[in-house]
C-alpha cells in the first residue's frame, strides 16, 4: 500500500498513459478527492481511491489505471 501522505494538495493525477485526469484536492480517508477547478474534473469533484495509486514522485501522481479507465470508474462527489 502506498503511503497517503506523500499525496499533497495540488499534485497532478495522471493516468498510466501519461494523460491529465485531474489535480489533488486533499486525500479523505481511502480516497483522493480530485479539484473542482480543473478542466480535465469537467469542473466537479470527483473522487478515486488511494489503490488506483501507482507511485508519487515530487509533482504527479500516477495511476495504474489509464485516463479513460480512471474517468470512467471515479465517481462524483455529491
Amino acid at each position: 500500500m502506498m503511503d497517503a501522505s506523500q499525496i499533497r494538495e495540488h499534485l497532478e493525477v495522471v493516468g498510466s498513459d501519461g494523460k491529465h485526469v485531474g489535480r489533488v484536492d486533499h486525500v479523505v480517508g481511502t480516497e483522493i478527492e480530485l479539484a473542482k477547478f480543473d478542466l480535465g474534473g469537467g469542473l466537479k469533484h470527483h473522487m478515486i481511491p488511494l489503490s488506483w495509486v501507482e507511485y508519487v514522485d515530487e509533482e504527479v501522481v500516477h495511476l495504474s489505471l489509464t485516463q479513460e479507465d480512471a474517468k470512467a470508474r471515479w465517481r462524483e462527489k455529491h
